[in-house]
């Protein structure tokens, strides 16, 4: 392939509150602001992001471009969802200010439009009031896949945070074991709960290989499955090792060594989802390959504004994998037709190689994105999904 060369715009400068009102929780920042600035600034005074993915150093920009989601979506849905305002800068020098009601079809297009329609400058959010910095959070060990489900669906009305971690060695009667996590925001805290630790862990070194292999992959799903003494534990945690557990370890990706990891995130509808979810965990067990950051939840039907939003009314699985060249390639083909084969999608958030028929299937919008695109703005993934060159 020819060699393409062009400009990467670095908005990190973007950086500067606008505007926090403290009685509304409204606020207005720059689009280069990352989330863990904004809860520095907001949590001490009673709010917090409505919606966060599983880390905080991403930039507003970003977390709209890529509309995310986090552990709520049942309840709260996307990131977008929040988004009150925003000013585009396009190239040509034109801006405008998009909102459901003020150019409402860049305001679709820009959220979840993976930063192809302009320059975000601003945006303004809608914040979620909070009494306290801490959740009342509950961890269940389950069996099997068909608990998981069963503890989901019971979850999901009393229970504002779900997720699930899931132990991707697990095979037979026991496929889809894990621990299920659920959480609320507390009301009111007894004593003093413990501060997370300030205190940062690092993985030093690049090592050659992957740590991350069979043998090592069994040996820690199984000590992690078995972490708590009991099957159900009760506790009060601060909201940054709730939202955020990753983000206390610098550098956690070399332990995939120096060929790196690919993410792998589908959707997969509420008809289709027992059955899809199964056999992509068969499969994977299958190969032997795995994933010790394995992450199931549910999709709640709260709809998103954008146009190639990913989440849709089912289950989600999020999987990493180490990078070892084709094997792994042609497991992710594998787990792709079970996906496109019960009318699901991939995230494109964590893509790097799907597939141009994928794409179209799964985001029928994308040939009404075209029409936002900024003429000056490309980027190779939209090439390759929509097969532009």
């Amino acid at each position: 392939m020819p060699e393409r060369r062009g400009i990467l715009l670095d908005c990190r400068k973007l950086d500067r509150f606008i505007r926090f009102d403290t009685h509304t929780g409204i606020l207005r920042c720059e689009a280069g602001v990352l989330l863990s600035e904004i809860l520095r600034l907001t949590v001490p005074q009673g709010w917090l992001l409505p919606v966060t993915p599983g880390t905080r150093f991403v930039t507003v920009g970003g977390a709209i471009a890529n509309d995310v989601h986090g552990k709520n979506h049942h309840q709260a849905g996307t990131f977008g969802c929040h988004i009150r305002r925003f000013e585009l800068l396009r190239s040509d020098g034109e801006r405008l200010i998009c909102a459901s009601d003020d150019n409402p079809a860049f305001y679709r297009a820009t959220i979840a439009g993976l930063g192809l329609t302009g320059v975000m400058t601003w945006a303004e959010i809608q914040l979620k009031e909070i009494h306290n910095p801490y959740l009342e959070r509950e961890i269940i060990r389950y069996g099997n896949l068909d608990e998981f489900f069963a503890l989901a669906r019971e979850s999901s009305q009393d229970y504002e945070y779900t997720l699930a971690w899931i132990d991707c060695s697990a095979t037979g009667t026991r496929l889809g074991r894990g621990l299920f996590i659920r959480g609320n925001h507390a009301q009111s805290i007894a004593g003093k709960p413990p501060r997370p630790s300030t205190r940062q862990l690092s993985v030093p070194i690049d090592p050659p290989f992957s740590l991350i292999n069979g043998l090592t992959l069994k040996l820690f799903n199984r000590l992690y499955y078995h972490r708590q003494a009991s099957d159900r534990v009760k506790d009060v945690v601060h909201y940054e090792p709730f939202f955020y557990p990753l983000d206390a370890i610098q550098a956690w990706n070399r332990i995939y060594g120096s060929k790196g990891f690919l993410q792998y995130q589908c959707a997969v509808p509420t008809d289709r989802m027992e059955d899809a979810i199964r056999e992509i965990l068969e499969r994977v067990a299958k190969a032997g390959v795995g994933s010790f950051l394995a992450v199931l939840k549910l999709f709640g039907d709260q709809p998103s504004p954008g146009l190639l939003s990913f989440p849709l009314p089912g289950a989600t699985l999020a999987l990493d994998f180490p990078n070892n060249g084709a094997k792994t390639l042609r497991l992710l083909d594998r787990l792709d037709t079970v996906t496109s084969a019960v009318g699901g999608r991939l995230n494109p958030a964590k893509d790097a190689r799907m597939r141009p028929q994928d794409f179209q299937t799964a985001y029928p919008y994308w040939k009404a994105m075209e029409a936002y695109l900024d003429p000056r703005i490309a980027s190779g993934f939209w090439r390759r999904v929509t097969a532009r060159g």
